[in-house]
């Protein structure tokens, strides 16, 4: 697929494991050609871990994409009106934002960001990490599985036999899934044996 001239809205939420993941993915795009609008929730913008600083990971965004974080409700609510964005992807999507998500809560910058996509009917695609998919989350996945214009990047445990019911998308398969979704359609397989288990 050409990305040339393509917007692709990136967003970030805090299961900050997977950051290091993600990052590449973001890099495909801008190699690709698209321009990349880097937008996170707030747990990015106040939480350091041991995977790194909220700091750092802003510094990577704005270096990988040379755009401007997006990072609050009021600056992300004209993505609607101004239908920038081609396809918005939220990765990683913590099973806290999976949850507001499917119950239309709207209090996050990516949340917005979302809303507004959605209100544009434009694809939105969720990768997703969540300890609790299998779980409680379990009824929010299936909600946004039959939900117009939401795509999932595919998905499998990670660790079922520490964390049975943990689910986390392959990260490496984003670009794919936003091809497909810009064709109106769900990549496939979109449950899969995510890694070798131990």
């Amino acid at each position: 697929m050409n990305w040339q001239g393509k917007t692709v809205g990136f967003a970030l939420t805090g299961s900050h494991c997977t950051f290091a993941e993600v990052m590449p993915q973001i890099q495909r795009f801008v190699d690709a050609g698209a321009k990349v609008v880097p937008i996170v929730s707030f747990t990015i913008l106040t939480t350091d871990t041991r995977f790194g600083t909220s700091e750092n990971w802003q510094k990577q965004l704005k270096e990988i994409t040379g755009n401007d974080i997006i990072a609050s409700i009021v600056d992300a609510e004209p993505l609607g009106p101004s239908k920038l964005l081609d396809v918005l992807v939220i990765a990683p999507c913590t099973g806290n934002t999976t949850s507001k998500l499917a119950n239309a809560m709207t209090e996050s910058p990516v949340l917005m960001a979302a809303k507004a996509q959605m209100r544009n009917q434009r694809p939105v695609v969720l990768a997703i990490s969540t300890n609790d998919g299998l779980g409680l989350n379990s009824m929010n996945i299936s909600k946004l599985l039959i939900t117009k214009n939401i795509y999932f990047v595919p998905f499998g445990q990670d660790a079922p036999m520490a964390k049975p019911n943990s689910l986390v998308a392959r990260m490496d398969q984003i670009m794919e899934t936003c091809e497909a979704a810009l064709e109106g359609k769900q990549l496939q397989p979109m449950i899969i044996e995510r890694f070798n288990y131990q």
